[in-house]
């Protein structure tokens, strides 16, 4: 178990690691035993293949120079990765250029396939399937990890979630393509330049949902480049007139209707082409810190936990409510105390009319801006806290429960002092002050929290590292253990949805208010430029490598945008009803007033939701590809049940 990398290799030179396992430091021998065991002994799913091949992982122990024993390396043959695409359902080029799922059976009609080629599938794709085979890894007869009493197993539980939840593993985490990482750093922000992202380079290293989200964070920039051309004439012309935003609030009422339909057609060009719209949904199994006594899944028929959907509605409508109600009680009087501020400097001002008073008049609002991303980072702990509490089965229910409620109350906590300004103190100076301070310090403060602050830490950890290795400065001359040693340090990235949050609170201040405040579009172009740019200095230098997770959309957070854009419409038609113009056009009658603006209103949102449905979220070339393939599908299940009742009637 304590053999050095360097003889390990002397027997199996074609071993390729790309994944690595770390395990708690002193790990019972036993365990390690079993464990590398069951990985290395894992039997590939039946099939006609199944009997021709060692179908197994290899797992490799790697010996640190500090003499650590408990870091491991995961790799597969070039033959079990095949395989393991066909399993996972990866949808590949083929030679007449449409894309297919994979199989083994039909290799040869793919684009780009060669028995002797290991480039066939991307390391992002290897390390995909080598995730999916290591969480597959299932409980037979034990009844607990040996070596751990405690650490209780029953058949079909997932080995490596239990080891997960009892302590015993760590970490597993991809390694980087030194070299590849070298060539995608260069050229997605190795210079500043003018041009669009490398995204097929960024999808064929990080995986497609990370690719997405650059993808959406590039497109939505783009989108916002109208909406900032326009709103700097009509600031610089319209300054001190406050009233004069009917014709901007008009433009954003489209412009943010058409900008998510537009996408929905890109994201389904961009998926198709990486093959991930085709990718069929596979059956989710209980997420790792799922609990209750053992039963029987009713689909599966294999033994797992089974928890009351009662208990946890309980815990929900009678925990998790009240609470999520009391913090946002405690975002509106922290609010009203922003308010009483506000009127304190203003009262200030007013005594002395000095500069140091004139920006005294900006500290409230400086101050609260603060206080609000203190806020929404704590409650995002506490929301993670209660939705883990409420014990859901499955990972996609639990990411719902746990959208729902930061959505909830970053909204009302970002977003609550500007409709209070607007609509109960009917202060347009005030509103663009408040939205233009809320704007800049939150951009500020998430990139220092994101990305500066992270990579000041990673380059810190890298000077001390540079004691032991003095290679650090050439990343492609770093030897194994090194790498290993350096990257399981760093941090890890948990997702994409606190950079989905930012852009969301972002296309809510630009599309709710930016009519009295016409630069906020402009803000949010440069601010999106330089997080592309510090985005992928975090991805590359600062975090761990995740594993590539395949996804044909931005999920739930498609749902959010547009939910936020018929609020836009909501905001943006009340404050044109507000405008003088328009006050005056009904100088006798308020009714008439609301009816009318009321009307726009309804006939706005009716034009959105028309245009939802008349323009189709899949390109029409695309459309008529998808439906080639299912009828090919259909005419080959056909083919298949004929030769199935032929075989049955010669026997």
């Amino acid at each position: 178990m304590a053999e050095s990398w360097s003889f390990l290799d002397t027997f199996e030179t074609d071993f390729r690691p790309l994944v690595v396992i770390e395990l708690a430091k002193g790990t019972k021998g036993e365990t390690v035993e079993w464990l590398t065991k069951r990985i290395a002994d894992k039997k590939a799913n039946g099939g006609e293949y199944s009997m021709i091949f060692r179908a197994q992982l290899m797992v490799k122990p790697l010996v640190m120079e500090n003499g650590d024993e408990n870091i491991y390396v995961v790799g597969a043959s070039h033959l079990r990765l095949l395989l393991g695409a066909e399993t996972v359902g990866l949808v590949k080029e083929c030679n007449d250029n449409s894309m297919r799922t994979f199989t083994y059976s039909s290799r040869k009609t793919f684009k780009d396939f060669a028995d002797d080629n290991d480039n066939f599938l991307t390391m992002a794709e290897c390390q995909y399937i080598i995730k999916h085979e290591l969480e597959n890894l299932r409980a037979k007869d034990e009844k607990m990890i040996p070596g751990y009493p405690q650490a209780k197993l029953y058949p079909g539980k997932s080995i490596v979630r239990r080891l997960l939840t009892s302590g015993i593993l760590v970490q597993i985490f991809p390694l980087h393509d030194r070299e590849e990482l070298k060539k995608l750093r260069h050229s997605w922000y190795g210079r500043v330049k003018v041009g669009y992202q490398p995204l097929d380079e960024i999808r064929c290293y990080f995986g497609e949902t990370i690719a997405l989200y650059f993808g959406f964070l590039e497109y939505f920039t783009f989108a916002l480049i109208p909406m900032a051309v326009i709103g700097i004439p009509y600031y610089v012309f319209a300054w001190e007139d406050y009233d004069k935003y009917v014709m901007f609030a008009t433009f954003n009422l489209l412009w943010s209707t058409v900008i998510l339909e537009v996408w929905k057609r890109i994201c389904a060009i961009m998926t198709y082409r990486w093959g991930t719209l085709l990718m069929k949904r596979q059956f989710e199994e209980p997420r790792p810190g799922f609990h209750g006594v053992l039963g029987i899944n009713p689909i599966t028929g294999r033994e797992e936990p089974v928890y009351s959907s009662i208990k946890r509605q309980i815990r929900i409508y009678l925990v998790s409510l009240p609470f999520v109600c009391l913090c946002l009680y405690f975002s509106l009087y922290v609010m009203m105390i922003y308010f009483d501020l506000e009127k304190w400097a203003l009262d200030y001002h007013e005594e002395n009319e000095s500069t140091f008073s004139s920006l005294m008049l900006f500290v409230p609002s400086i101050i609260y801006a603060v206080v609000i991303e203190i806020m929404n980072r704590i409650y995002r702990y506490a929301a993670e806290f209660l939705t883990s509490w409420e014990n859901h089965r499955l990972e996609s229910s639990y990411q719902n429960h746990l959208i729902l409620k930061v959505l909830v109350f970053n909204f009302l906590n970002c977003f609550a002092s500007l409709f209070y300004i607007a609509f109960v103190l009917f202060d347009m100076k005030l509103l663009r002050q408040s939205l233009a301070t809320l704007l800049i310090t939150s951009q500020i403060l998430n990139q220092f929290a994101e990305s500066l602050l992270p990579y000041w830490l990673q380059k810190r950890h890298k000077k001390r590292m540079k004691k032991h290795t003095c290679s650090l400065k050439t990343d492609t001359d770093l030897s194994l253990a090194d790498q290993v040693n350096l990257e399981k340090e760093m941090g890890t990235y948990f997702g994409t949805f606190d950079d989905y949050l930012e852009l969301f609170l972002q296309f809510g201040y630009v599309s709710l208010f930016s009519c009295v405040y016409p630069l906020a579009a402009v803000f949010a172009v440069l601010n999106n430029i330089t997080e592309i740019y510090s985005d992928a200095l975090k991805m590359c230098r600062v975090y761990k490598r995740p594993f590539a997770e395949p996804t044909a959309n931005i999920g739930v957070w498609q749902l959010a945008f547009e939910t936020m854009s018929v609020i836009s419409v909501v905001t943006n038609c009340i404050l044109i009803g507000m405008s003088p113009q328009v006050n005056a056009l009904f100088p006798d009658s308020k009714t008439d007033l609301i009816l009318t603006v009321a009307l726009v209103e309804h006939l706005v949102l009716a034009m959105k939701f028309i245009m939802a449905f008349v323009i189709p979220d899949k390109p029409k070339d695309i459309q008529i590809k998808l439906a080639k393939l299912e009828f090919e599908s259909l005419e080959a299940l056909k083919q298949q049940v004929r030769a199935n009742d032929m075989y049955n009637s010669e026997i």
